[in-house]
């Protein structure tokens, strides 16, 4: 069974929204398009080849999907190393209002497209990677799908627009941290694998003041 895995550039608010560029997305008066770029280092760079050519293929949402194949299909040739896997990978596209896709090896998603990816993660291979592509990344948390997330936290905060994380945004879950890295800029990049269900407890206040005690030695 593939792996689903949900890679994010994101504000120290939560916020996903259009970090590439001013016109990405200005859904609901958003202003801040671009706020990622001043934050690239070679180990930003480094870190996104090889988040790329670890893939098996790619799962888009519609904007995301236009927005990479108006751009990589006519890359330089100093952009290849990102190019060649993005435009020769197989690349699934979830939309309601497209009715074809056309960039080299792109498949449209019909019907339900949970459904579709459950399909897709049965069959062998390596890891299907999201990027950007806000509303699907919505949909797989809500469906259960994700299998790890990459989160790239930028020290940033935007105050508005559409975040990853929301109230009612899928099952409760807890992830293991199985990467760290932080670059020159100060972004943190975590990696967080599935680890299973949300375990309860309680802390009595006295049981802490023990402990501080035992540990101060008093």
């Amino acid at each position: 069974m593939r792996k689903v895995v949900v890679c994010e550039w994101m504000a120290l608010d939560g916020v996903v929204q259009a970090p590439g560029a001013p016109d990405e997305d200005t859904t609901g008066g958003f202003e801040h398009g671009g706020w990622h770029v001043l934050y690239f280092d070679d180990l930003s760079r480094n870190w996104v080849v090889e988040n790329l050519t670890g893939a098996g293929g790619y799962l888009l949402g519609r904007r995301t999907y236009e927005s990479f194949a108006s751009y990589w299909p006519k890359a330089s040739e100093e952009e290849q190393v990102l190019a060649q896997p993005l435009n020769t990978l197989p690349k699934y596209v979830a939309s309601r209002t497209l009715d074809r896709v056309e960039w080299n090896n792109s498949t449209l998603l019909q019907g339900d497209v949970a459904s579709e990816i459950r399909k897709l993660k049965d069959r062998p291979g390596r890891e299907l990677q999201v990027h950007g592509s806000g509303g699907l990344a919505q949909t797989l948390i809500g469906n259960d799908l994700v299998d790890e997330y990459r989160l790239w936290s930028f020290p940033v905060v935007l105050g508005r627009g559409k975040r990853l994380f929301g109230s009612g945004t899928g099952p409760a879950a807890t992830f293991r941290l199985v990467d760290s890295r932080t670059t020159s800029t100060g972004v943190a990049i975590h990696t967080y694998a599935r680890a299973g269900d949300v375990q309860h407890g309680s802390v009595e206040a006295t049981e802490w003041r023990e402990k501080f005690q035992h540990k101060s030695g008093a």
